[in-house]
């Protein structure tokens, strides 16, 4: 048992990396809600003391009063949702298949986790090139071989363009997770219920699937707050046109566009806020399968 001394000497051990990590998040964040509240156009020219101007909530009615607002939360809402949804169905079905025995099954766990350790700018650009291109990509020449019209994904499906680029770089992240959690389940558990003639549905339901439970909320809960930061794979494609922008995109036209870093800070804010409140609504229905 640990005794008072040692839990002191812990806590003080610790300090110095918890008061760096509080600076690392506190400082910019702080600098975010000043700069909120203020005029500072530095791309323009003005120096820092005759750059910054009070004008109170201003920039966070402007920013929120924009027509493109609202599209923007419905854009990020639904490509965090679709790809949440792709991930977690394939990452099941690919853990299942990958814990199953197989020759090279190594090499294979490998080559299916490999595309998450790919930039997303350098996704984007194969996408979009190999794949995606309406004259000399892959998807095109498959089109024509069936004798159809080829499609111009970024402009005609522009939003499952997103969602399928982000979605391949996610996946083996989401298969990882629950390929652990797999290979920790009982199998006596699975042998029992097959010898009782269980079908495979069965036990997949009763059996499997709760087993993941954790595994599952774990997934959605790391990569929600990464996917509500989307912003490479846009930005290389569709450069927030055909109805892709989302509001990490939008708050970067704000700012190229007023050359006004307070009012990019004021939409910062409104995504923080956002993020919390996906957070905190995460925690309430999916959370409880951590204390399970």
């Amino acid at each position: 048992m640990a005794t008072q001394h040692s839990r002191s000497a812990a806590r003080l051990m610790m300090a110095p990396a918890v008061f760096l990590l509080l600076v690392w998040m506190l400082v910019p964040l702080s600098m975010t809600l000043f700069f909120s509240f203020k005029k500072y156009l530095p791309l323009r020219g003005d120096s820092m003391a005759t750059g910054l101007d009070w004008v109170g909530f201003e920039n966070y009615v402007r920013f929120v009063t924009s027509s493109s607002f609202w599209p923007s939360v419905q854009t990020t809402l639904l490509i965090v949702g679709s790809v949440l949804v792709i991930t977690i169905v394939f990452g099941v079905l690919l853990a299942i298949l990958l814990n199953q025995p197989m020759w090279g099954q190594g090499i294979v766990r490998i080559l299916v986790i490999a595309p998450f350790f790919v930039m997303p700018t350098v996704s984007a650009l194969v996408w979009k090139n190999m794949f995606m291109d309406p004259v000399n990509g892959l998807f095109a020449h498959l089109w024509k071989f069936f004798g159809a019209e080829p499609v111009v994904w970024l402009s005609q499906a522009s939003i499952e363009s997103i969602v399928i680029i982000v979605s391949w770089q996610w996946l083996p992240f989401a298969t990882l997770i629950l390929l652990t959690a797999i290979q920790s389940l009982d199998g006596e558990q699975l042998e029992a219920s097959e010898m009782d003639g269980a079908p495979p549905l069965a036990r997949f339901g009763y059996i499997v699937l709760p087993h993941l439970g954790r595994a599952i909320t774990i997934v959605i809960l790391i990569q929600t707050i990464f996917l509500l930061a989307v912003f490479a794979e846009i930005f290389v494609t569709t450069g927030g046109a055909f109805g892709t922008r989302t509001l990490t995109y939008l708050i970067f036209q704000r700012v190229l566009e007023s050359q006004n870093i307070g009012l990019g800070s004021a939409g910062g804010v409104y995504a923080i806020i956002l993020a919390n409140i996906i957070a905190l609504f995460l925690m309430r229905i999916v959370g409880k399968n951590l204390d399970a």
